[in-house]
This record gives C-alpha cells, sequence and structure tokens, in this order.
C-alpha cells in the first residue's frame, strides 16, 4: 500500500461555517417536520395537537450525522467541481435525503406540486409514512438515490460497483454503525482491492457511529478509536475520526477532514493517472462520532433521550395526549430558529440556498444516480458466429456454457469500459475462462509469479463473496453499465433477499416517470443440483428460481437454455434488455445439443413449443412429454427414444420450454401464452408428463389458472441425492428416462397391457443401475453414451 501526500485545505472561514449551520439546521427541521406535523409548517402559530399527525412514524436517531455530511459534500463539489452521490446506509434515513433535496431544488423539479415554499414544505411533511406518500428509508421516488435503504448491508458494495470504469465519480457512502454489523457490510471492506485508480472513480466510506441500535447499543460503537483504526487500516484505509456534540466545533473539524480526504483521492487518481500505478493505494476513511438524536431532546419524562436508543425512532410519543410532550416537540422544532432559516413564504433563505450546487452536479440531479440517463447499448457479437454446427442432431456432447464463454469473450473486446462479469471465484469452473484471453482477473494488490491472469487492469471481477458480486454489479447497472452474475446455482441463494430488493427497486422505478430505463441484471446459473459427482447435498439447491418467479411480472424472466445454440440465442436477448431480472439456468458439463442455430433462434423467440424432430406422431398424442431445463430435455428426449423404440403404437408429443414465464396465463405474465397457443401445444385433453429442472411446485404456480392445470403431471428435484453418478441423481428424483416411460404407461390409457417389453426394459435396467454403480463407481454404459438415432 502506497500513501499519496495531499495538499492541506484552508480553514472554513466563520460567514460559510455560520450558513453551513443554518442549511443543517433547515434540514434537521425539515426531518421533524415530516414526522410529526400535518399542518402549520413553519409554526407561525402556537403548535397544537390539531397540528399532529394522527399516526408518528419515522425515524429521528441517524438523520442528524447524515444531514451533516449533505451540506459538507455540498461545500466541496462546489469547491472543487466534484462529480458526486451520497449513499446512506442507515436503514431509515430517508427523512434526511429528502430533506436536503427539497432544500436544493432538485425535489421540486421532480416533484413540481411540492414547492420551494411553504405549500411545498407542507405537502413534504403530509406525504411522508402516509398512504400515498414515502417511506421512511431511501428508496426509488428520492432524487439522488441508486441505493435502498430498507435491508441493510450493501451500501459499499453498491457504491464501489458504481465507481469501476467510472473514472469521474465519487461515492460518499455512509455506513451506519447498526448496519456495520451485518455479514455482507462485514465483507464489502475489501472492495478497494479492486478499484483501481486509473479507469475508476472512488468510494469515500463514513462510518457513522451514534452509538445504538432500535434498542441496544452497537458493537462498533462500543470499541475504541485505536481498534476501530487498526480494523480500518488492516484492510487498506487511512482512517480519521471525528467526535463530538457541540455543533460548531464538528463542523469545523469535519469540514477539514472531508475536506482532505477529498483531496488526498484526488491526489492518488492524479498520481495513478499521470505516473501509473505502482501499489495498493492507502484509501481515507472517515469514522464520525456524533450522538444519536443529535440535537433532539436531551430528555422526556425524567429519561435521557438524545445520546441513547430511545432517540432511534419518534423520540417523543403521545404529543396528541400529554400536553408536556407537546411542549418539548414545540420547543425542539423551535430550537432550529425556523424564522431565520425560511422567509415570508416558506423559502430557503437565499444566502443559505447558495451553498446547493448548481444543475446536475446537486447530488439529487445527478444522473449518476438516474442511471438509465447514461446507458450506452451494449456492442454485441454476432451470436450465431459462434453457434454449434452438426451433421446429426444429438450425437455430439458440448461444454455450453465453454461456447457462452467466447461470445463473453469478445463481448469484453468490444466494450471495454460498459460490461464487466462479476463471479465468485468460479469463471474458469464455470467454462467462462475465454474471458480472460482479453481480460484478466482484477486485483489491486500484490501480485506472485505463479498467479494466472491476474492484474490491477483486469477488469474480470472474482472475490468469494456472492455478496459482493451481486452488490457490484447492482451499483453497476443502476448507474449504466451492463454486466453478469455467474454462480453456482446453490450458492445463488445465498443473495436471494438480494435479488429481490434488487426487483423491488426496478419494478418501483418503472413507475416512476423520471427513472429512466437501466440495464437488465442478468444472472448465469451453472454447477446445478443435477451433478453432484463429488459434491454433496450441500450443492444442490434449484430455488432461485422460485424467488425470481415470484417476483413482479413486469421484472421477472427465468431462461432455461437446453443447449449451446438457445443459450447464445437467450443470453443475446437478456444483454438486450432493460429493467429485468434474466436469469438463465444451464449447467456446465458437456451436454448433447439438440437444436441447429436457426431452430434455436426460433424456438427461443416462441419461448416454447413442439418438437416435431423428437416426437412421434405429434399431432394427437396420446401423452405429451413436456420439460425445461437441460437435464430434463435429455431424460425426455431418451424417453421419447425409449418409446419409439419399445412401444412405437404410442403416439408421444415432445415439447419443450425455454422461457418458463410462457406458463402463466396472460392475464399474470406478459410473456404468458393465450389459452388458445397453449392447447396448440399442450392439446386440450392429453396428459402432460412435465419434467422441469428445478422444484415441481414452481410449475404448478405458474400454471395457476389454466383450465388443464389437473392433468399436468410434474416432475423435477426432490431433495434427493448426495455424492453419486449424474444418471443416479435422475433416478432418485425421478425423472430419469426409465421411470418417465414408465409414468407413460401409468397415464396413458390401457398402454401397460400393450407395452410389456417396456416395462420390463425399465424395471429391469433400473436394477441394474443400482448394482452397476456400487461395483463401477460410474453410470451404464448404454445411459452415460446414449445418443438420438432415428
Amino acid at each position: 500500500m502506497e500513501t499519496i501526500i495531499a495538499p492541506r485545505p484552508a480553514s472554513l472561514d466563520q460567514d460559510e461555517l455560520a450558513r453551513m449551520d443554518a442549511w443543517w439546521r433547515a434540514a434537521n427541521y425539515l426531518n421533524v417536520g415530516q414526522i410529526y406535523l400535518s399542518t402549520n409548517p413553519l409554526l407561525r402559530e402556537p403548535l397544537t395537537t390539531d397540528h399532529i399527525k394522527p399516526r408518528l412514524l419515522g425515524h429521528w436517531g441517524t438523520s442528524p450525522g447524515l444531514n451533516l455530511v449533505y451540506v459538507h459534500l455540498n461545500r466541496l463539489i462546489r469547491k472543487y467541481d466534484l462529480d458526486a452521490i451520497y449513499m446512506a446506509g442507515p436503514g431509515h434515513g430517508g427523512p434526511a435525503l429528502i430533506a436536503n433535496v427539497w432544500l436544493e431544488g432538485s425535489y421540486s423539479e421532480f416533484y413540481p406540486d411540492v414547492t420551494r415554499d411553504g405549500a411545498g414544505m407542507l405537502r413534504l411533511f403530509r406525504q411522508f409514512s402516509t398512504p400515498g406518500g414515502v417511506p421512511s428509508h431511501v428508496s426509488v421516488p428520492t432524487p439522488g438515490s441508486i441505493h435502498e435503504g430498507g435491508e441493510l448491508g450493501y451500501v459499499l458494495v453498491h457504491a464501489f460497483g458504481a465507481v469501476m470504469d467510472n473514472p469521474d465519480l465519487l461515492v460518499a457512502a455512509v455506513v451506519g454503525d447498526g448496519e456495520s454489523e451485518t455479514g455482507p457490510l462485514a465483507g464489502s471492506w475489501k472492495s478497494i482491492d479492486f478499484i483501481n485508480p486509473v479507469r475508476d472513480g472512488a468510494v469515500l466510506p463514513i462510518l457513522h457511529l451514534n452509538g445504538y441500535k432500535i434498542s441496544g447499543p452497537t458493537v462498533w460503537a462500543r470499541h475504541s478509536d485505536k481498534d476501530l483504526a487498526k480494523f480500518l487500516e488492516g484492510q487498506g484505509y487511512a482512517p480519521v475520526f471525528v467526535e463530538g456534540d457541540d455543533p460548531m466545533t464538528v463542523h469545523r473539524q469535519f469540514a477539514d477532514v472531508i475536506e482532505m480526504a477529498v483531496l488526498r483521492i484526488r491526489a492518488i487518481q492524479q498520481d495513478a493517472r499521470t505516473n501509473g500505478l505502482s501499489g495498493r493505494p492507502l484509501w481515507p476513511a472517515i469514522v464520525l462520532r456524533t450522538p444519536k438524536g443529535w440535537t433532539g431532546p436531551k430528555e422526556v419524562d425524567g429519561v435521557q433521550v438524545e445520546g441513547t436508543f430511545r432517540a432511534h425512532q419518534v423520540p417523543v410519543a403521545e404529543v396528541k395526549t400529554n400536553p408536556d410532550h407537546l411542549r418539548i416537540l414545540e420547543e425542539w422544532m423551535r430550537s432550529y430558529r425556523p424564522e431565520e432559516l425560511f422567509d415570508a413564504d416558506g423559502r430557503l433563505q437565499p444566502e443559505i440556498a447558495a451553498l446547493a450546487p448548481e444543475g446536475e452536479r446537486r447530488m439529487g440531479a445527478n444522473p449518476q444516480a438516474n442511471g438509465g440517463l447514461l446507458t450506452q447499448p451494449l456492442a454485441l457479437p454476432d451470436y450465431s458466429t459462434y453457434q454449434i454446427r452438426f451433421k446429426q442432431r444429438a450425437r455430439e456432447r458440448i461444454e455450453s456454457t465453454r461456447v457462452l464463454g467466447q461470445y463473453l469473450r469478445d463481448l469484453y473486446r468490444a466494450n471495454p469500459d460498459n460490461f464487466r462479469l462479476f463471479c465468485p471465484d468460479e469463471t474458469n469452473s464455470n467454462r467462462l475462462g475465454a474471458v480472460f484471453e482479453v481480460s484478466d482477473r482484477c486485483l489491486v494488490s500484490r501480485i506472485e509469479p505463479g498467479d494466472d491472469h491476474v492484474s490491477a487492469e483486469g477488469r474480470v471481477m472474482e472475490v468469494l463473496s456472492e455478496h459482493c458480486c451481486h452488490g457490484w454489479l447492482e451499483g453497476y447497472t443502476l448507474t449504466g453499465r451492463h454486466g453478469l452474475f455467474a454462480t453456482y446455482e446453490a450458492f445463488a441463494m445465498i443473495i436471494d433477499s438480494m435479488a429481490m430488493q434488487h426487483a423491488k427497486w426496478i419494478e418501483h422505478a418503472r413507475r416512476v416517470p423520471w427513472r429512466a430505463d437501466v440495464p437488465s441484471l442478468n444472472y448465469l446459473l451453472t454447477s446445478t443440483c443435477w451433478r453432484n459427482d463429488h459434491n454433496g447435498f450441500s450443492h444442490q439447491g434449484p430455488g432461485f428460481i422460485d424467488t425470481i418467479i415470484h417476483r413482479k411480472p413486469v421484472v421477472a424472466r427465468v431462461y432455461l437454455p437446453p443447449d449451446a445454440n438457445c443459450l447464445l440465442s437467450v443470453a443475446d436477448h437478456c444483454f438486450r434488455s432493460r429493467n429485468y431480472l434474466n436469469l438463465i439456468v444451464i449447467d456446465k458439463q458437456p451436454q448433447l445439443q439438440w437444436l441447429t442455430m436457426e431452430e434455436a433462434q426460433a424456438h427461443c423467440a416462441r419461448g416454447a413449443g413442439i418438437w416435431d424432430m423428437y416426437s412421434n406422431q405429434p399431432e394427437q398424442p396420446d401423452i405429451v412429454l413436456a420439460c425445461a431445463g437441460d437435464i430434463p430435455t435429455q431424460e425426455t428426449i431418451a424417453a421419447a427414444w425409449l418409446l419409439r423404440r419399445y412401444a412405437p403404437d404410442l403416439k408421444v408429443r415432445v415439447v419443450n420450454i425455454v422461457d418458463l414465464m410462457r406458463l402463466c396465463p396472460p392475464d399474470r405474465h406478459p410473456h404468458g401464452m393465450s389459452d388458445a397457443e397453449f392447447v396448440d401445444i399442450f392439446t386440450a385433453n392429453a396428459p402432460v408428463l412435465f419434467v422441469f429442472h428445478g422444484y415441481p411446485g414452481v410449475v404448478h404456480d405458474l400454471l395457476h389458472g389454466r383450465s388443464a392445470h389437473d392433468r399436468f403431471h410434474v416432475r423435477g428435484y426432490n431433495e434427493e441425492g448426495t455424492t453419486t453418478t449424474p444418471f443416479d441423481m435422475v433416478v432418485l428424483n425421478g425423472i430419469s428416462r426409465l421411470q418417465l416411460c414408465l409414468d407413460v404407461l401409468r397415464y396413458v390409457p390401457g398402454a401397460i397391457a400393450t407395452s410389456g417389453d417396456l416395462l420390463d426394459h425399465c424395471k429391469g435396467l433400473l436394477a441394474e443401475h443400482e448394482r452397476y454403480i456400487r461395483e463401477q463407481f460410474d453410470d451404464l454404459p448404454q445411459v452415460k453414451n446414449w445418443t438420438w438415432s432415428d
């Protein structure tokens, strides 16, 4: 690590200090008003119970610290023309950010009915935590935000993702001390090992320690500065501490510290961009200690409030029924001297308003926090040039994801600062290693001679933290760039809640008119539940499909390409899309290839269809064999082949689903097929044996509302199997070709009586399979080496 010496800033002059303190008091006043007032916003008359909201909702404790950071950032943006955005990690800092963007004017530009005067202030107060209004955490409607404050732990990873390939951007990321206790946040500090100041922007972490969570102390607030410094220094930061409860003293100290931090960041970047990167920089970080609920009531009913957990939410309750509490509230609000801050019309005094930056330099108006405004389409290679060509279908086994890796390699080459792959140390394992032909793994730290494709210039993002990978990609896409998160299927569940929160963000953003469309968040899940050659039960878990399908239909997309050509088509579609969570699931192991590129393009465009080439008299079938997923497709087509051979009189239709949402009725999902198309594919009355990649209940959920639901018999993963052979996995879960043939005989009337040879073959081979794998530790050759033949 290297320390870059930055010049020391000039001291803050008294006039500017006074005006900054006035802005801070105004923001604090607006915070309190949002929690309590339904009228009389400027206290132009004595406060009465009629002025108080019937329900007091919100969080006060963290707001004064957030407001302090905001006004000091405003000063530095103006002084140094910074391109900066603000991310508030504390969970319920919404009123603070809303207050500041209203003071700077950006809020009224996005919401013209919330004017910059007393009437607009009243609207601001009345909308907070009320029906049809805004929540108490920073959320989608908050100008300047790309970080949802509702779920704790992600502020740093979102911030670091935002600055990747974004050299001029500074993100001030305020980490709450309660938030700092979460696992994702604890793992986020390492993100500076992946920031190259030559081509990336910078994150300034501000650890805000106010001592308490909802009802108990925070761990780090009880640590000494010495211990905290050791931790942050060990992570690669140069921490500086500010502590106090006297506003003017804290203003002076914080002004000096945050300006020094900005100057150090600029010096690091200038040195790296002029002289090259010579080692991991020692980036600044700030630890800010201020009381919980700072400037609020010191005591209520003889009990300390400021500086305790009691200031976390609503410091003074029962205001409508307790006259003493009403008096405390009025004294509290008048302590900010609103008559000095706002003119007769309720407008912020001009000399205070002048502290705000102008135009898009205001943090509420910065287009970096509305990334669709900055989005450039990817330069996409022609995916058909990577196609698998074959003379005879389903004869050759290819690693489909390795083919995708070649496509991603050229995607990297064509988009040197607009696309990144995020993967938890699994890029090669997932057969995507072709990307290393054009980009290394990123690591801004010591490189050892034996390292493989590792450098500070690399843009393949590998870190053994699904939280970091997902959070980085969120920040990257929400600032307008494109990416792919690839991981093992079972461990996608680690970021289940992150995906849910991102889906909520995207869905809500579609209903906010000024939010521009952003690139979709794309997932590739490999190493699926159907292969456990050496892994165990822990590596089986297709439940991420369940997570995605239960998100709002406007954002949820799930694709199950069965082979390489379909995978290429689906990937190209996903990279072109906006505002979705696109989930692609396909294994990395060698697979039979079913469709030509032309067939794959047509099939993926439809999302579902009849595969005539693998069917037997499909026009009026006795049964429909439907499949979704690569291994289900393999077993379904192998079953169709066996039925042709041993029961040729059975009429079998093979149907494949690549776009899972096509199963929905059209009133439940925009991709849902019409009833007429559904009947065309699945018939009006034939039984359907549906073989699915994941949990069978997913298909039943998607079919809900279809009149044909009762004739669907779904087979899928049933939590069976650990370390075993590939075919044994499908046997244990009841989706093997042999078991599917036995199911066909059950569901087609009279079939058992006329298909004795098939019955004997399947039962006999299942018994032979059980014996063989325990003796030979491998699958039967006739199963392992099976290919399609007419």
